[in-house]
C-alpha cells in the first residue's frame, strides 16, 4: 500500500482525522484492533505521531487503549448509548429553545433551507441513510451555531463523535427516516411559532425516539 500524502498541519492531528474518518466509515469497525505497524507503514510515518493520534481519539471516546494489548475501536454499550442520547437531548433541546426565543428571520430561513434539503434526502424513492445522516447533522449543528454557546457546542461535538459509532443503527428500523422527518417538521413548526418550551419538548422527544429506534 502506498504512503498517503499528509498536509502540513501537525502530523498527529492529520493522522487522527484520517483514522476518525475510517472509524466513522466502518473501515475500522467497533471492537477491531488497530494494527499500528500496518497503519504507520500505509501512512509513511513513524509510530510516534500515530500513538499521539490514538491518544486524541481515546480522549474523544472513539478508541479504547488496553494494557499490553494496544488500541481498539470503542464498542458502544447500550448504557453508553443511552447516556449519550440523554445528554444530547438535554443540550440540544436547550439550544433549540434558545433559537426559538431569539432567531432572526434570516436565521430561520437558513434552518428552513436545511430542513428542505433534509426532506429531499429522505424521500422514500431515494432515501440514502448516509446522506440523510449528514444533512441531519448539519441541521442540528446549525441550531447549535445559532444558539451561540461555544461550550455547549463543543460538548455536543464530542458526544456526536461517540454517537457516530452507532449512527446507522437508529436509521435501520423500518420507517425511522420518515418518523425522523415528521419529528423535524414538528420541531420546525415550534421554532417558527417562537415557542421555546414546545421546541425544547419536541427536541427531547426526537432524541428519545432516536434512542428507542436503536434497540
Amino acid at each position: 500500500m502506498s504512503a498517503l500524502s499528509l498536509s502540513p498541519r501537525a502530523l498527529y492531528e492529520e493522522v487522527a482525522e484520517l483514522l476518525r474518518q475510517r472509524i466513522f466509515a466502518r473501515e475500522l469497525p467497533p471492537g477491531s484492533w488497530i494494527d499500528e505497524l500496518k497503519i504507520a507503514e500505509a501512512y509513511g510515518i513513524s509510530r510516534t505521531p500515530l500513538r499521539e493520534a490514538l491518544k486524541v481519539l481515546a480522549t474523544e471516546g472513539l478508541v479504547t487503549m488496553k494494557v499490553r494489548r494496544g488500541a481498539y475501536v470503542t464498542e458502544v454499550s447500550e448504557r453508553d448509548l443511552a447516556d449519550v442520547y440523554h445528554l444530547l437531548g438535554l443540550l440540544e433541546s436547550d439550544a433549540a429553545a434558545a433559537v426559538a426565543e431569539r432567531a432572526t428571520p434570516a436565521q430561520m430561513l437558513e434552518l428552513q433551507a436545511l430542513h428542505a434539503e433534509l426532506e429531499a434526502s429522505g424521500l422514500p424513492e431515494q432515501a440514502d441513510r448516509d446522506r440523510f445522516f449528514d444533512v441531519n447533522e448539519r441541521f442540528h449543528m446549525c441550531l447549535l451555531d445559532l444558539a451561540d454557546n461555544r461550550w455547549r457546542r463543543q460538548m455536543v461535538l464530542d458526544l456526536r463523535k461517540v454517537m457516530k459509532l452507532n449512527r446507522h443503527n437508529s436509521l435501520l428500523k423500518a420507517g425511522r427516516i420518515q418518523e425522523s422527518l415528521a419529528e423535524h417538521r414538528a420541531l420546525m413548526a415550534a421554532l417558527a411559532a417562537q415557542d421555546p418550551e414546545t421546541t425544547r419538548q419536541r427536541m427531547q422527544q426526537h432524541f428519545k425516539n432516536g434512542l428507542e429506534a436503536t434497540g
